[in-house]
C-alpha cells in the first residue's frame, strides 16, 4: 500500500487534521495532501488545517466545532461561547451577534472557519467549561466593546451579582477578569 492510500484510509468523515497528523504517512505530505484536496476527500480550512467533508442531503456537514478548535489550537484547554449568551443573564440585553469567543491559552485574533466568525482571546489559563460567575466577569471584560446602555445595566448587574456563589465569583474574577473588570467588580460590589 503507497502512502497516498494510507492518508486515505486514515480520513473519517467530519473529521479535523493538521498536516503533522500525516508526517508518519509519507515523506512528501504536501504533495500528497494537495492530491486529497484535488480529489475532494479533504477540504483546506487554513494553512496546515484540513477536514474531512461528508455530504449529507443538504450539503456538506461542517465538522464538529469543539474537534475543529482542538486542532486549530493543538490543544484542549478552551471555552466557546457566543456573545448571546449574556442576553440570558438576566441583565436586559437584546443584542444579537454572530461572532463565537473562544476563550484560550494559546491564539489571540479574528478568524473564519467553515463560515462562522471567531474571536481568539488569549489568557493564561482558561476553564475547562462554562459557569455563570465566569459569564458575569466575561460580560464586563466585553463591556465596552457591546453596545448597551451602561447605566440601566449596573443596576441590573449588581442585583444580579448578590444571586450568586459569591467564593465562585471571586475566584472568577481574580482568574478571568481584566485589571479594568476587576476594579469595576468592586466598585460594583461595594
Amino acid at each position: 500500500m503507497n502512502s497516498l492510500e494510507k492518508m486515505r484510509r486514515k480520513l473519517k468523515p467530519r473529521a479535523t487534521y493538521r498536516r503533522e497528523d500525516f508526517i508518519h504517512l509519507s515523506s512528501n505530505v504536501d504533495r500528497y495532501l494537495k492530491t486529497l484536496v484535488l480529489e475532494k476527500a479533504l477540504v483546506k480550512i487554513q494553512n496546515g488545517l484540513y477536514m474531512c467533508p461528508e455530504t449529507t442531503p443538504f450539503g456538506k456537514a461542517l465538522p464538529e466545532e469543539t474537534q475543529l478548535l482542538k486542532a486549530f489550537l493543538k490543544d484542549d484547554r478552551f471555552v466557546v461561547y457566543d456573545l448571546n449568551l449574556f442576553n440570558s443573564l438576566g441583565l436586559g440585553l437584546t443584542q444579537l451577534h454572530n461572532k463565537r469567543i473562544v476563550f484560550n491559552r494559546k491564539r489571540h485574533g479574528d478568524f473564519q472557519f467553515s463560515g462562522k466568525h471567531y474571536h481568539f482571546y488569549r489568557w493564561r489559563e482558561a476553564p475547562k467549561k462554562l459557569f455563570k460567575e465566569f459569564l458575569y466577569v466575561e460580560f464586563l471584560n466585553r463591556f465596552d466593546k457591546l453596545a448597551e446602555d451602561s447605566v440601566k445595566h449596573k443596576s441590573l448587574l449588581k442585583r444580579q451579582l448578590r444571586k450568586l456563589d459569591q467564593k465562585k465569583l471571586q475566584r472568577a474574577i481574580k482568574n478571568y477578569g481584566k485589571e479594568s473588570t476587576k476594579k469595576k467588580f468592586q466598585f460594583i460590589l461595594l
